[in-house]
């Protein structure tokens, strides 16, 4: 939808318009009785100018349904639409629980419940309220998908005077015609993972890069074989895998590639913030995520998934029983979860064996050999730069005639060290910064980006050396 027409015309949108109408009439019929009062005519939704109208249209929804809809978008688009509606029948909106409506916290306008939808659609009917109650229900498409629900009522109260929730992603579709991309938060804790790389940086074997083709043609053109050739029925939806092998060897840029080259946003879950000690949290901060996930196609990737998705252990305490119950709903809703869901995990021992029962594929990422360990390096290097065995004069600056230089290949002389590929980019970065600042310093503190940068052996040493004393192995 054209930003600049709806901005225009927000005070005329006849899908709106329709529900002032819808409010004016109930309160008429329900105070005064008015005889001549003509039901309002539910707008085509042709003339309709918000997005809102294409979800419709698609899903085959009741006029009954696209009320509930615009009932519960109206406080993001016109937030004093009921206030003023109702104030001008009846002065206060308090005067009458009926309609339903809370004030929330921040919010001081009038904000729908259940039963302000019962009481503008059910016109006094017992046995209308008690169908469109349905769409609450669920079976219904609008829990399926989580797009409007009802808040939890506390003390045993009546479900329909929950107040009317919509989710964030389908107000953001319903208003701006797709979903804005979600922040990380306490809400949402999980980070969009995003890399300028190609699949020509990635070293692997080749075994492992069919296995992660497969993974690539499974995200192109699952949704095809699902709904183009009828599959639904016969096949699970979803696919889980597991990454498993030693920190640094690719498993958190590979999923960041499948995204690239799929076009699908990857993220990575902060299990510090889904994981809680008091029980029933974690379920609770799991459903919010894949709930926000839903049918749009992410890819989940759970770093160090063991802490997660551990395995379960005999029942002692009531807290092994709480851990068993937690681990036996993340079997359940992985399995429901219609996207790729990647685990990744140092120890493949430490994921709970009825998980590794559902995937449906176990990627090994192996520590690189040395054919392998080079290739990373000669990738990783600043483009063009020039690789010096040592300084070349006693100023330590390179020589300018490189064919008296001592130029020694690098990538070769030091892939006998036992490295992954994240340890080699700490030592490239830490050696390069070495060379950009004796560049500087030449130059007069001014980069000249013409010039080729001097990678010293010896600087690499001594970052394979701090990276060796790192992981606790001899340096020799």
């Amino acid at each position: 939808m054209d930003q600049t027409i709806f901005k225009q015309n927000e005070n005329t949108l006849p899908e709106f318009q329709y529900i002032e109408n819808l409010i004016s009439y109930r309160l008429n019929k329900y105070f005064y009785l008015e005889a001549d009062d003509i039901h309002p005519s539910f707008p085509p939704l042709d003339t309709w100018q918000l997005p809102l109208a294409n979800f419709i249209e698609k899903n085959n929804l009741t006029q009954q349904e696209a009320v509930l809809l615009l009932i519960a978008l109206a406080p993001y688009i016109k937030p004093n639409l009921f206030d003023k509606v109702i104030e001008h029948k009846i002065g206060n909106a308090g005067d009458f629980p009926g309609i339903g409506g809370v004030r929330g916290k921040n919010c001081r306008f009038f904000l729908p419940t259940g039963e302000t939808f019962l009481f503008l659609l059910s016109d006094n009917d017992t046995a209308t309220r008690l169908l469109i109650q349905q769409f609450f229900g669920a079976e219904h498409l609008f829990w399926k998908k989580k797009i409007v629900w009802l808040e939890d009522m506390h003390n045993g109260e009546p479900s329909m005077h929950g107040r009317l929730i919509m989710s964030q992603d389908y107000i953001d579709t319903f208003i701006h015609g797709k979903p804005v991309p979600p922040h990380f938060s306490i809400s949402f804790p999980a980070k969009l993972i995003n890399t300028a790389l190609t699949w020509d940086d990635l070293v692997l074997n080749i075994e492992l890069k069919a296995q992660i083709a497969e993974l690539q043609s499974w995200v192109k053109y699952n949704d095809d074989l699902m709904v183009k050739w009828g599959m639904q029925s016969r096949l699970r939806q979803g696919y889980r895998t597991l990454f498993y092998g030693p920190p640094g060897t690719g498993k958190t840029f590979t999923a960041g590639l499948l995204g690239k080259y799929t076009n699908k946003q990857v993220y990575k879950i902060d299990l510090s913030m889904i994981v809680s000690k008091y029980i029933g949290e974690t379920e609770k901060n799991l459903e919010l995520l894949f709930a926000r996930a839903e049918d749009k196609g992410w890819i989940l990737f759970f770093d160090e998934a063991d802490a997660l998705f551990g395995k379960r252990t005999n029942v002692r305490d009531a807290h092994d029983k709480y851990a068993n119950q937690e681990v036996s709903y993340l079997l359940q809703r992985i399995e429901d979860y219609n996207g790729l869901i990647i685990l990744a995990t140092n120890m493949k021992n430490n994921i709970d064996d009825a998980f590794i029962r559902r995937f449906n594929s176990i990627l090994k990422f192996p520590f690189p050999d040395a054919y392998e360990r080079a290739l990373i390096w000669d990738k990783s290097f600043p483009k063009d730069a020039l690789f010096y065995q040592k300084p070349i004069n006693s100023n330590d600056e390179p020589a300018t005639d490189f064919t008296k230089a001592m130029i020694v290949n690098i990538p070769e002389a030091v892939k006998k060290y036992e490295l992954t590929g994240g340890n080699i980019n700490n030592i490239i970065h830490y050696a390069s910064l070495k060379a950009v600042e004796r560049h500087n310093q030449k130059n007069g503190g001014i980069y000249e980006a013409t010039t080729a940068l001097a990678i010293y052996l010896t600087d690499v040493l001594a970052g394979i050396r701090r990276e060796m004393i790192k992981e606790g192995k001899p340096f020799g």
